[in-house]
């Protein structure tokens, strides 16, 4: 019967809470949540996790949202994000305009009252914190990030009245001792605690914490705050004994601290340092007490030597996960002794150690056999004969990145492609010895490909891309940026054999032409996000039959383009632009939301200072009348 609602009727509350619950983005379910009034109320009630930015007063939004949504239990605040309040457009609800009215004049009475600076006025208090602590009864997660006006007093109001809170992050918050410690004192079941940028903690306040939490604490992770030290870690040591995750940044950590969670923390399985002042001492420790390490990553030691890693490869036989970044004085001999020892390992980088070669990959190629994923940057005695090795052995390989391995060239690409059939994502950039070959290889035997990123590499054809198409029908992101002799019967090849792509860079390619464009159209419907700056040869045509083919496209980053001068916008329906000049060039950011098909991103487009006028009004789509 015409006008029954089938659906409202038959189906019960419960079904629909399940409903929203699978739906994977938020863009879905605002979107079902407009489809009537009870399907809101139902919306508000499986929402769980709510973002908050500089909203202009985050106290007065944190008061509403709290009232909207009462089942929320995740909280994001991060007052580097910028998001306005919406402007009114055409007709809205009255329920609507009432609630953007009383936050718009709450702001106002708020700050004529507080007297409180403009300033101010834009960051998070510990008023609104308190309306926090008040609104999200149920509150498990709580992230502050840059919060410069939160302090110890707010952060006590959300320990007294959340006790169930299990994880905390605070970064660039002005949080003292004393509001630590009451996180220690009445959240007993706090599992993550992440500290950055903390310039108001101490040890005392880190201990406090640690003693009240010390049973539950599972993931600590400190960095850049000045006056936490060796002694908080000792505290870690001597009460956080079911720790699992340690990630530490700073130049005030030595070797005492990091002993003393290697002695009392027998469950660690993930470390990660950054401390110029840990030396091979530490980490031989950590090599012989914790044996259930799954993750280490490095950065930037200057004072470790293959003494560490031979110690992590005789102790750690579980490790599974190894990152080494400007680790200079690491060798093959320390590669060689991981390999040897750690045959479980799944995932290794390589950044920036210039004396690790060619051998000591060989040897991870030899030893372990279940590594999913490698990556090896700037790596400049890295040779084929390593990439070789590990497409012999490791035939689980689903990841590869390689950036500016200079040695390496077609053969190992070639070695990876034939061995590794299950190689879903390859990504290389400004390695200039790797070809049409390589990729070809790609193409004729990684059937399961979805992400491939060859950018700069100059060698590489139509020919390898053509391949590509023919062969990786799942491909969903492609990044060909700087790849010169890259033209319209490669990208076409794409288009017509990669139904599935939603992302594509084709920027710096001087011979592609509005074709290929069209093709791109015809060919890819879910692509949502392309870059075309510096695409000498593309003009109007071939952008408004992107636009017009491709309706979930989001963003478009285009810079450069000598031959378009924007008539393309004129087939969008555009409700919103905001103009943003660059300093240096001749270049507008262009902020678009399309009514009709969802585009909204960031826009760049050339044009003079005589075109501003016409891209204040709105466009209507010319198809649809």
């Amino acid at each position: 019967m015409r006008g029954h609602d089938w659906i409202n009727s038959m189906l019960p509350d419960e079904l629909i809470l399940e409903i929203f619950r699978d739906l994977d983005s938020k863009s879905s379910r605002d979107a079902c949540s407009l489809v009537c009034r009870r399907w809101l109320a139902l919306e508000r009630l499986s929402r769980d996790t709510i973002r908050i930015g500089a909203s202009g007063s985050p106290d007065a939004l944190v008061n509403l949202l709290a009232r909207r949504f009462v089942n929320v239990s995740n909280v994001y605040i991060d007052e580097r994000l910028s998001i306005s309040l919406p402007v009114d457009f055409g007709r809205r609800r009255s329920a609507s305009q009432s609630a953007l009215s009383w936050l718009r004049l709450h702001i106002v009475s708020e700050r004529s009252e507080s007297g409180t600076s403009e300033l101010d006025s834009y960051c998070l208090s510990d008023a609104g914190l308190a309306a926090v602590a008040d609104g999200f009864t149920k509150l498990e997660k709580l992230s502050l990030i840059w919060c410069s006006n939160a302090t110890s007093a707010g952060l006590r109001s959300v320990a007294e009245k959340c006790r169930s809170l299990k994880s905390l992050d605070l970064q660039g918050c002005y949080v003292g001792d004393q509001g630590l410690g009451a996180i220690g004192e009445c959240c007993k079941q706090l599992e993550v605690l992440n500290l950055r940028f903390c310039e108001g903690l101490t040890d005392a306040g880190l201990a406090e914490l640690a003693l009240g939490c010390g049973k539950t604490l599972k993931s600590l992770g400190v960095a850049a705050c000045a006056k936490i030290s060796d002694v908080s870690l000792e505290a870690v040591g001597s009460y956080c004994r079911s720790l699992e995750t340690l990630s530490l940044d700073s130049e005030f950590i030595h070797n005492k601290g990091v002993l003393a969670v290697a002695e009392g923390c027998p469950r660690l399985k993930n470390l990660n340092l950054q401390c110029i002042n840990v030396t091979d001492e530490a980490l031989s420790a950590v090599g012989i007490l914790c044996a259930s390490l799954e993750s280490l990553a490095l950065y930037s030691f200057q004072r470790f030597s293959d003494k560490s890693l031979c110690a992590i490869g005789k102790g750690c036989k579980k490790l599974r996960s190894l990152m080494l970044s400007d680790c200079y004085f690491l060798s093959d001999k320390g590669l060689e002794a991981v390999a040897a020892g750690c045959s479980e390992l799944a995932r290794l980088e390589v950044n920036g150690c210039h004396n690790i070669g060619t051998y000591g990959l060989e040897s991870i190629g030899r030893s372990c056999t279940r590594l999913t994923e490698l990556a090896l940057l700037y790596c400049q005695k890295v040779g084929d004969e390593a990439l070789s090795e590990v497409g012999k052995g490791c035939k689980y390989l689903q990841a590869l990145h390689l950036v500016d391995c200079s040695v390496i060239g077609d053969d190992a690409i070639c070695s990876i492609a034939i061995g590794c059939k299950s190689l879903k994502k390859l990504h290389i950039r400004r390695c200039y010895e790797v070809g049409s070959k390589g990729i070809i290889a790609v193409g004729e035997n990684c059937k399961y490909l979805t992400d491939l990123s060859i950018r700069f590499c100059d060698r590489v054809n139509n020919e390898a891309l053509v391949t590509v198409g023919n062969g990786c029908p799942l491909l969903r992101h492609l990044n060909v940026s700087g790849c010169h002799q890259i033209g319209d019967a490669g990208i076409t090849a794409i288009a017509r054999g990669c139904p599935q792509l939603t992302y594509l860079d084709v920027s710096v390619l001087h011979n592609l032409r509005d074709i290929a464009l069209a093709e791109v159209g015809d060919g890819c419907p879910l692509l949502k996000d392309i870059v075309l700056s510096h695409c000498r040869q593309i003009t109007d045509i071939g952008l408004a039959h992107l636009v017009k083919r491709c309706k979930l496209l989001e963003s478009c980053h285009m810079v450069l383009l000598p031959r378009c001068d924007c008539s393309w916008c004129c087939h969008c329906h555009i409700e919103l632009c905001q103009y943003e000049e660059s300093s240096d060039r001749e270049v507008k950011d262009i902020k678009c939301i399309r009514k009709t098909r969802g585009l909204h991103g960031n826009i760049q487009l050339p044009f003079g200072i005589e075109d501003r006028n016409r891209f204040k009004a709105a466009f209507v789509d010319r198809d649809e009348g």
